[in-house]
């Protein structure tokens, strides 16, 4: 009697599917993915802030995978190694090149140690208030190393609208007279100022800063009182640094005594 064999399927070789495997492998890829952005954008910023270091960077990363891609070929590494080490130092040297050259291409005043002069806004005095005004040369005042400056200037000030004393000690009243250019300072309020600012306010320097200009009768009062004339020319010079503040403009520097009857010096 005859017995039918049955025939088994044969089983299939190979691994079967591993869940913790397969999850560990994309967490591994996702983790290298984020260290791989995080490299890439710090390459980016170090390329953004130190271009030599990134070109180094750059270089030596060529030159790794290099190594990695000969060492199977029997290339010398060493040799490589040398070479790659000489460009390294002759980039870095050309880097270091430039940054010096840049340096003292356009040397500053610092490093000769000597202060830039602050750059002096042109200042239009016939858009200014009154009060403006006599407040400009307060600060021109300051600035020229003028001490105790103070603006005065009011209703029944007897023509001193700004008082300080000079740096060699001086007193300084100033009247301002903020005035268009077709009105000019005439003698008359010379003569106002000039009977006030030696016997009322003590002057030692007295001035009358104008943003017009004075009529020759107010200079001729004006030199034989010795009163300082500053119109709108000698003003703006002044301000600018061109030209002597009004002090050093005074008939009596170098004299030994002052309207006021002090000893200079």
């Amino acid at each position: 009697m005859t017995v039918s064999q049955h025939r088994t399927r044969p089983r299939r070789s190979g691994r079967r599917f591993d869940l913790r495997a397969t999850a560990m492998f994309f967490g591994l890829a996702a983790v290298g993915l984020i260290i791989g952005g995080w490299v890439v954008r710090t390459a980016y910023d170090v390329a953004e802030r130190r271009p030599a270091w990134a070109v180094v960077l750059v270089l030596g990363a060529v030159v790794a995978g290099v190594v990695c891609w000969r060492g199977r070929s029997g290339f010398s590494a060493s040799r490589l190694a040398r070479r790659t080490t000489g460009a390294l130092e002759e980039a870095t040297a050309t880097a270091l090149d430039a940054l010096e050259e840049r340096r003292t291409a356009a040397p500053t005043a610092e490093a000769h140690g000597v202060e830039e002069p602050a750059a002096v806004a042109a200042v239009d005095h016939e858009a200014l208030s009154p009060d403006e005004f006599e407040q400009v040369i307060a600060d021109l005042c300051v600035r020229d190393g003028c001490a105790e400056v103070e603006v005065v200037g009011k209703a029944g000030d007897l023509g001193a609208d700004v008082v300080a004393l000079a740096p060699d000690g001086r007193r300084v009243v100033i009247q301002c007279k903020r005035y268009g250019p077709d009105n000019k300072v005439g003698s008359q309020e010379l003569q106002r100022f000039g009977g006030t600012c030696f016997t009322v306010h003590e002057a030692d320097i007295a001035v009358l800063v104008t943003s017009s200009d004075f009529t020759a009768p107010a200079v001729e009062y004006a030199e034989r009182c010795a009163i300082v004339c500053v119109n709108e020319e000698r003003l703006r010079a002044w301000n600018e640094g061109r030209g002597p503040a009004p002090w050093a403009l005074s008939p009596l520097a170098g004299e030994g005594t002052t309207p006021s009857g002090r000893a200079l010096g």
